[in-house]
C-alpha cells in the first residue's frame, strides 16, 4: 500500500505501477499505459480527496497476465459520477483527462464513490502465450 500524501507519492505509485508490469514480463507499452493511468488516478486522489492510498496486485492466473491498481482518496465523493466520466468533464480547474485518461488506458476501469470517498480500481489484462 502506498500512501498518497504529496506529488512524490504519486510519482512512487507510479514507479511502482510500471514495476509490476515490467517484473511480470509485460512491455513498455503496458509498463507505460499502466503507470500513466495510475498516476492520473493518484494525481485525483489529491486534488479531490486530499490524500489517498494506492494498492498495486498482481492478480495474474496461468491463462492471463492481470495486473491491479486500487486507488482510494478520503473526499466527499463524485456527485455526478456520470458527468465526471465524460470526456472533457472536470470538476476542478483541469482539463478533464483525469478519469477519462485513466479508462481509456487500461482493460477494466471500476468506479464508486459516495460521501466517504472515492475508489478506481483499474487493471490492465493480457493472454499469457504458450
Amino acid at each position: 500500500m502506498i500512501e498518497l500524501r504529496d506529488g512524490e507519492d504519486v510519482l512512487r505509485a507510479r514507479l511502482a505501477a510500471r514495476e509490476l508490469v515490467r517484473q511480470a514480463g509485460l512491455g513498455l507499452t503496458d509498463q507505460t499505459r499502466f503507470a500513466a493511468a495510475v498516476s492520473e488516478l493518484g494525481h485525483n486522489a489529491l486534488l479531490y480527496g486530499g490524500r489517498g492510498e494506492c494498492e498495486l496486485s498482481d492478480l495474474s492466473d496461468p491463462g492471463h497476465w492481470r495486473l491491479q491498481a486500487c486507488v482510494r482518496d478520503h473526499g466527499p465523493g463524485i456527485a455526478d459520477l456520470s458527468g465526471a466520466l465524460r470526456d472533457g468533464a472536470s470538476t476542478g480547474s483541469s482539463l478533464g483527462v483525469g478519469l477519462c485518461g485513466a479508462r481509456r488506458l487500461v482493460d477494466l476501469f471500476e468506479i464508486t464513490s459516495g460521501p466517504a470517498g472515492t475508489v478506481v480500481t483499474v487493471q490492465i489484462v493480457a493472454a499469457r502465450r504458450p
